[in-house]
């Protein structure tokens, strides 16, 4: 079931596009802070740690990773594409009181993030389009174990392990949960 806030349906017709080298759109990039209260529940439901690392595609002013770090004790890598998302991010860190060496701020494309294997965690609030073109890089790259946790939107072929639906302070939100599990194996007939 596909729902657009208020908001985010508003902010639709004034979103930008990611680009390929060649100039053809493929993703809608819009910016929706997600709420506080929402933070806390995502890192929650996936029980960050500090052994995690927390990767947060998309990251716009780096909010979640930053709890991540303040509140969990985990590592964070944020990826946003928005030169101003990413000074933003360096505000937040000052406000949330993290060091570089607790959350790594990067400017670039979400879809070609070179260390997505050293993830433990990666938390999304990203449109459908988006979630698509992730999937197949979540089945292929990530190691078992590895937990995932979207805003709004799921990975659109992939069964969520949970789905949680709450009242934040301005609306509803659906939470959604799974966590990477070995490839099946297969195993050779007898002959």
């Amino acid at each position: 079931m596909l729902r657009l806030s208020p908001v985010l349906f508003a902010l639709l017709p004034f979103g930008a596009f990611a680009q390929t080298p060649d100039d053809k759109f493929t993703c809608r990039i819009i910016y929706v802070p997600t709420p506080q209260v929402v933070v806390d529940k995502m890192l929650d439901l996936v029980k960050v740690t500090k052994d995690d690392i927390v990767y947060d595609l998309g990251c716009g002013d780096g909010r979640i990773v930053c709890t991540a770090a303040k509140k969990h004790g985990a590592k964070g890598v944020g990826v946003d594409i928005d030169p101003v998302r990413i000074k933003e991010c360096a505000d937040t860190m000052t406000k949330f009181g993290v060091t570089a060496e607790q959350v790594e701020i990067r400017q670039g494309d979400a879809l070609k993030v070179k260390d997505l294997e050293r993830a433990t965690v990666i938390v999304f609030y990203m449109l459908p389009e988006f979630m698509e073109k992730l999937e197949p890089q979540v089945l292929k790259r990530l190691r078992p174990g590895t937990r995932l946790v979207a805003h709004d939107y799921p990975l659109p072929n992939l069964k969520a392990d949970q789905m949680i639906e709450f009242e934040g302070p301005d609306r509803s939100h659906t939470l959604y949960v799974w966590t990477v599990k070995a490839p099946k194996k297969t195993v050779a007939p007898a002959k």
